[in-house]
Order: structure tokens, then sequence, then C-alpha cells
């Protein structure tokens, strides 16, 4: 599953949450992991520091959102990647069983 935000926000999008719950549903009676993998735009300038941090604040409201609806916080890895190395978008949350 695919969150896409907004370029330079590190809010969950409202408009996603729907997507998010029905995650939820579907992983909540299983104990399979959850990989939480952000990514983000680079900052002109930064050297990319600027894009590893706010994919670490997409990937942890992401996080947080599943752990307040159930999920354990063990079963979620989180990856901030920054901008991404092979030309996707990068203003996104993937969240995917780990090797998915």
């Amino acid at each position: 599953m695919t969150i896409p935000f907004q370029p330079g926000q590190g809010e969950l999008p409202a408009g996603d949450l729907a997507v998010l719950d029905g995650l939820v549903k579907q992983f909540a009676s299983n104990e399979e992991r959850l990989q939480v993998r952000a990514y983000a735009a680079n900052t002109v300038g930064d050297g990319g520091s600027g894009a590893r941090r706010l994919s670490l604040t997409r990937a942890l409201a992401v996080r947080q959102y599943l752990i307040d609806k159930g999920i354990r916080s063990t079963r979620i890895d989180v990856r901030a990647l920054g901008v991404p190395t092979d030309g996707t978008a990068p203003d996104r949350v993937e969240v995917a069983p780990p090797g998915r």
C-alpha cells in the first residue's frame, strides 16, 4: 500500500486514513510484521539530510497511527529512506510485509 504525501508535509493525509484502517483490519488478526518505508524529495543544498528527516517524520506518523489502531509496535519496522534512488515519486510512504 502506498500513501502519498504533499511535498514538504509530514502529517498523515486525512484522505488516506481509510486505507490505513483497511490495512489494520487485514493485519490485526495475524502476527505478520509490517515494514514502513518512507521517502521524501531532496531539499536543494542540504545533502539529502532534510529528505531523510522528513521521511522519518512521515514513517513515524504512519507507525503511530498503526499502533493507535492496535498493531503492536514490535511488529512494525520503520525505514526512513529519504530520496528514492530508483526514479519513483519521492513523497510517499509504503506499508507492506517485508520483502513485498
